[in-house]
């Protein structure tokens, strides 16, 4: 049993995580959810697991997708319907293109606050 005093380890650990919000000229909005959904649906093969895996519903996942391929005017997805053969989906060159822009922009950007990050977590009481 863990004396009470003792605090949890993940509260121990300083601030040093950045969330980005990409907005585009084409009013295209890119962040960690639309990057996270890209990512499932490379790894999963189809929307719909895509979104079970990440606890979303299929029509959620539908529109963000819809949203992306309808404000960058290219398809960030490619679909083949079911039936017998399956079906499925699978990310185009633009969609793998977001998720590689963007988790470069996300490493930089951290490596570049890295120092205020640390800075911001040294304020808390301890």
């Amino acid at each position: 049993m863990t004396p009470r005093s003792a605090a949890p380890a993940h509260k121990a650990q300083p601030c040093h995580r950045l969330s980005i919000r990409i907005d585009l000229a084409s009013g295209a909005q890119i962040g960690p959810g639309k990057v996270a959904l890209l990512e499932a649906i490379g790894r999963e093969g189809s929307i719909s697991a895509g979104g079970r895996a990440l606890k979303m519903s299929y029509r959620r996942a539908w529109e963000l997708i819809e949203d992306m391929n309808r404000s960058l005017g290219v398809p960030v997805v490619t679909t083949a319907a079911g039936g017998a053969g399956g079906g499925g989906a699978s990310l185009t060159a633009a969609g793998q293109a977001v998720i590689d822009r963007y988790r470069a922009i996300e490493a930089e950007t951290e490596a570049a606050a890295k120092k205020h990050l640390a800075a911001l977590g040294r304020l808390r009481p301890g």
